[in-house]
C-alpha cells in the first residue's frame, strides 16, 4: 500500500483525573481503575503528537461499540461515525476508503477485499476477544496493525457459563418458559445440584482459568484439556486428551479460537465420548461445534442439555430473524428440551462493553497519537518513550517495511544528519515496524524526510509526528 500522509488537529493535552474517595460518587470498580490509572500525574507531561499534514483523521466505530469509546475518540479531535450494525463485505469495499480506522466486534468481516479497497487505513480495532474476523497477513502486509482485548469480558463469560451449568442442571430455562405459558410442572427426576459434579474445560485461558475458579467455589471438580502445559488453578486438574476430558467430564464448556484445527472439533465422534446424560456448553465460536450432530446427540437422550450462545452464522442486527434460511437446522436446535439458546451475549454485560470500548480505544489512541503497537495481535510490538512538552523541534518517524535486509542502513542514511535521540525496530514475519526521535529538524527538513524515507525499496507506509 502506498505512502499516504495524513492528519488531525491538535487532539487535547492529557490532563490528571482527580479521584474522589465519596462511597457515592462511582463504584468501587470506577475508583479503584481511576486510582490505578490517573491519579498521579506526571512531572514531565508527554507532548500530544499528531501527523505533519493537516488532515482530519476518520474512525467508523460499528456494531454497537461502547459509547464511551465513541466520546474518548471525539474528545481528541477525531471524526467519528458509528453505527449499531455490521456491515457486509460490499459496504465496507464501498465506504472503507475513507476512513483511517475502524473499529468492529465479531460479526463485521475484514477480508483481503475490504484491506485492498482500505487505500487510507491505518489500524483496526477488536472490540472484542477474537480477531479471526480479520484477515490478519493481508492487514500486516498492508501495513495495519490489529489490537483487540484479550482480558476485558472473560469474567463476564466465565459468570454466563457458570449461571448455563446451574440452569441446565435444574431444568429452569424450561420450566421458566412453561409457566409463562401458564403451566404449572413441579418436578425434580432429571435435576441436579452442580456440587460434586466434574467440569471439564476445553482451552484453559483468560475465561477457562477464570471460570475454574468459580467452579471449584460451587464444590466442582475441575478438568482441563489444552494444546500447551499450563499451571492450574486451584484443585483443577489437567489431561492429557480431549478423549479423557470428553469421557470424565458432566459438563463440558469450550473456550478456544476459531482455527482449521478447531473447527468442528466437537462433531459425531467427541459427542459420543462424552459421558451418557451429561451436558455441553459453547461460548467459543460458532464453527467450533457441528450443530446437526449435537441435534442428534440431544434426540436420543445421549446427552441431557446443552447451552450454545454462538452461531456459524449470526443476524447481522438486533431484531433480525433467527431461523432455518440463516442456519438450515435452527428450528430443530429450537425444540429440543433443555437447551439454552443465547444471541452471542457471552461478553454482553455493561462492565465488560465499557472495559473493551476503554481498552481498544486507548490502544488505536496510541497508535494512531504516538506510533506505539504494543499489545498488536499481528504486528510488530514497538514503542519509545513519550516526548516531552519541552522538547520542541522534535519529530517522530514511524516507518512499516518489509522484513528484508538492508533497510536499516537505508534509514540511518537518511537520518544521519540529523541527532536521532531514540530509535527502536522490530519484526513479525514478513512485517518490520521502526520507530525514531530525531531532534532539531526544520519545518523545511520535514517533508524531505518523509519523501526520502518513503522512497526506500521496503517502504509500505511511513508516517511522521511531531
Amino acid at each position: 500500500m502506498p505512502a499516504a500522509p495524513i492528519s488531525i488537529p491538535q487532539p487535547t493535552s492529557p490532563k490528571a483525573v482527580t479521584v474522589s474517595l465519596s462511597p457515592t460518587s462511582s463504584t468501587l470498580h470506577e475508583r479503584f481503575r481511576k486510582n490505578s490509572i490517573g491519579s498521579h500525574p506526571s512531572v514531565r507531561m508527554p507532548k500530544v503528537l499528531h501527523p505533519i499534514e493537516n488532515e482530519d483523521l476518520k474512525l467508523l466505530l460499528l456494531e454497537n461499540i461502547s459509547q464511551d469509546a465513541v466520546k474518548a475518540f471525539r474528545a481528541q479531535g477525531f471524526h467519528v461515525d458509528h453505527s449499531t450494525k455490521a456491515m457486509s463485505e460490499d459496504e465496507l469495499v464501498e465506504k472503507i476508503g475513507s476512513y483511517h480506522a475502524i473499529g468492529i466486534r465479531s460479526k463485521t468481516k475484514i477480508t483481503e477485499r475490504v484491506i485492498k479497497s482500505a487505500s487510507k487505513l491505518l489500524v483496526i480495532g477488536c472490540f472484542c476477544i477474537g480477531t479471526n474476523q480479520v484477515d490478519l497477513i493481508t492487514a500486516a502486509k498492508a501495513g495495519i496493525p490489529v489490537f483487540n482485548s484479550p482480558f476485558s469480558n472473560s469474567r463476564s463469560v466465565a459468570e454466563l457459563v457458570i449461571s448455563e451449568i446451574v440452569a441446565l442442571s435444574r431444568q429452569y430455562f424450561e420450566r421458566g418458559w412453561e409457566m409463562r405459558n401458564a403451566i404449572w410442572n413441579k418436578q425434580s427426576k432429571g435435576c441436579w445440584e452442580v456440587r460434586g459434579k466434574t467440569l471439564g474445560i476445553v482451552g484453559y485461558g483468560h475465561i477457562g482459568s477464570q471460570l475454574s475458579v468459580l467452579a471449584e467455589a460451587f464444590g466442582m471438580r475441575v478438568l482441563f484439556y489444552d494444546v500447551v502445559n499450563i499451571m492450574p488453578l486451584g484443585s483443577a486438574r489437567q489431561v492429557e486428551s480431549l478423549e479423557t476430558l470428553l469421557s470424565e467430564a458432566d459438563f463440558v464448556t469450550l473456550h478456544v479460537p476459531e482455527l482449521p484445527e478447531t473447527t468442528n472439533m466437537i462433531s459425531a465422534e467427541q459427542l459420543a465420548q462424552m459421558k451418557s446424560g451429561s451436558y455441553l456448553i459453547n461460548n467459543a465460536r460458532g464453527r467450533v461445534v457441528d450443530i446437526p450432530a449435537l441435534i442428534d446427540a440431544l434426540r436420543s437422550k445421549h446427552l441431557a442439555g446443552a447451552a450454545i450462545d454462538v452461531y456459524p452464522a449470526e443476524p447481522s442486527s438486533n431484531g433480525a430473524p433467527f431461523d432455518n434460511s440463516l442456519n438450515k437446522w435452527a428450528s430443530a436446535l429450537q425444540s429440543l428440551p433443555n437447551v439454552i439458546l443465547t444471541p452471542h451475549i457471552g461478553g454482553s454485560t455493561e462492565e465488560a462493553q465499557t472495559m473493551i470500548g476503554e481498552e481498544v480505544s486507548a490502544a488505536l489512541s496510541r497508535y494512531l497519537n504516538y506510533g506505539a503497537t504494543v499489545g498488536a495481535v499481528n504486528f510488530p510490538e514497538v514503542d519509545l518513550r513519550a516526548i516531552t512538552a519541552e522538547q520542541g523541534g522534535h519529530v517522530r518517524i514511524c516507518h512499516v517495511h518489509n522484513n528484508i535486509p538492508g533497510v536499516l542502513r537505508q534509514v540511518n542514511e537518511v537520518l544521519s544528519p540529523y541527532n536521532v535521540e531514540k530509535q527502536y525496530s522490530d519484526s513479525k514475519g514478513d512485517t518490520a515496524y521502526l520507530m525514531a526521535d530525531i531532534a532539531d529538524v526544520s519545518p523545511h527538513d520535514i517533508n524531505k524526510l518523509r519523501e526520502l524515507i518513503s522512497r526506500t525499496n521496503a517502504n509500505i507506509l511511513t508516517r511522521l509526528l511531531a
